[in-house]
């Protein structure tokens, strides 16, 4: 059954990305998302249809904006510092610790830290992230969590736990 939920899903995922009806679009799209369900449909998650619950849903619907106002604010911090004449640069790898419990639901933080603009995500470890911070604004534990990872977590706790 959940084979079934993916395929559907990344159909739908796929004729949102391409507004395609042309035939030959819609024969190679599902095979590549048949093969993509195939291959990966077991490593997502064991109960794909709380995903399709409607409270998931609309939190992620307020999560993308969010996400986006986000990576907006730190392409302009990092264009800022690239372009400033001193070039005001801390780097450093911090760790933080998530509160977030389902694998899914960390790989999903983690790439939402790793698409904002200045912070990357080297390595996940339970529940430590090891992140490469462009301005180090504190390497203790609680305060790296808090300002890099709790603006994400409070939505991804509400769509994948």
């Amino acid at each position: 059954m959940r084979y079934i939920i993916y395929f559907i899903t990344g159909f739908i995922l796929l004729l949102l990305l391409t507004w395609s009806t042309n035939i030959d679009h819609l024969i190679a799209g599902a095979a590549v998302v048949l093969v993509g369900t195939v291959l990966f449909g077991g490593y997502f998650t064991d109960r794909p249809l709380k995903f399709l619950q409607l409270h998931r849903i609309v939190v992620f619907a307020i999560y993308v904006p969010i996400f986006v106002w986000y990576m907006v604010k730190a392409n302009i911090d990092v264009a800022y510092r690239a372009l400033h004449p001193e070039r005001p640069i801390k780097p450093g790898i911090v760790k933080i610790r998530t509160t977030l419990k389902t694998d899914i639901a960390r790989v999903f933080l983690a790439n939402s830290i790793t698409l904002t603009p200045g912070t990357m995500t080297c390595d996940i470890d339970g529940d430590i992230l090891y992140i490469h911070w462009i301005w180090v604004q504190s390497e203790d534990l609680e305060e790296a969590s808090r300002i890099i990872a709790s603006r994400f977590e409070v939505f991804l706790r509400r769509i994948f736990e």
